[in-house]
């Protein structure tokens, strides 16, 4: 697995880089956003940490240059800034998931393992419920018969609601589902990630939404 860092700190570079080769990951490091775009469309990267403070253009035109490219492996962010409007920003870019400076290492290897796990190769038949369509081996879900390009944590909501039709699903389930029994995620994520996926699941009837907000409750997929 590849892990492609961009920090213009150097010392929390150096340390970070040295702690996942550690942890055997390859790494790849960039002092800035003009590298890490060169670095995340020339290299097979399976995961990005980004800072979201970088000298030449912010890590969130990298993340929205990247997802504007399809380039959709997970990406963490790193930010010093404490305020949700900035995670929310990171997580409305395409980001995954944040983690605030300063944090553990042991923490950040957490957000990692939980972002690189993806249900790969399981013999599970295929799943088809109105125009969506989940093969569990390739980990994979076709709207209208196209693949969607989904990041980690879109896969995992898509899928547990394929999985899941037409029952309403709570905040705290979606949460536990992403971060496990973790007490210091904000559920206003859960709303980023599923307005990011009515977007990709948008169909030719805009008003019709496949995943429908049932207040004070929760969500309920219809998967038209």
């Amino acid at each position: 697995m590849k892990i492609l860092i961009v920090e213009d700190e150097d010392l929390l570079r150096a340390n970070l880089a040295s702690y996942l080769k550690q942890q055997n990951f390859q790494v790849e490091t960039a002092t800035n956003a003009q590298e890490g775009l060169y670095h995340a469309g020339e290299s097979n990267i399976d995961l990005g940490i980004f800072d979201l403070g970088l000298p030449d253009f912010s890590g969130i035109e990298l993340i929205q240059k990247l997802r504007k490219k399809n380039i959709q492996f997970p990406i963490l962010i790193l930010t010093a800034r404490n305020a949700w409007e900035d995670k929310v920003d990171g997580l409305e870019a395409g980001a995954d998931d944040y983690v605030v400076k300063p944090f553990q290492k042991e923490e950040i290897m957490a957000r990692i393992r939980a972002l690189l796990r993806r249900s790969v190769g399981q013999s599970k038949p295929i799943i088809e419920h109105g125009n969506f369509a989940l093969d569990p081996k390739s980990a994979s879900i076709k709207f209208h018969d196209k693949e969607l390009e989904l990041t980690a944590y879109e896969y995992k909501i898509l899928e547990y609601f394929l999985y899941h039709p037409k029952e309403v699903v709570s905040k705290a389930k979606l949460m536990l589902l992403l971060y496990g029994d973790e007490s210091d995620r904000d559920p206003n994520i859960i709303e980023v990630f599923i307005r990011r996926l009515r977007k990709k699941t948008q169909g030719k009837d805009t008003k019709k939404q496949s995943i429908r907000t049932m207040r004070g409750q929760g969500y309920i997929f219809d998967g038209e």
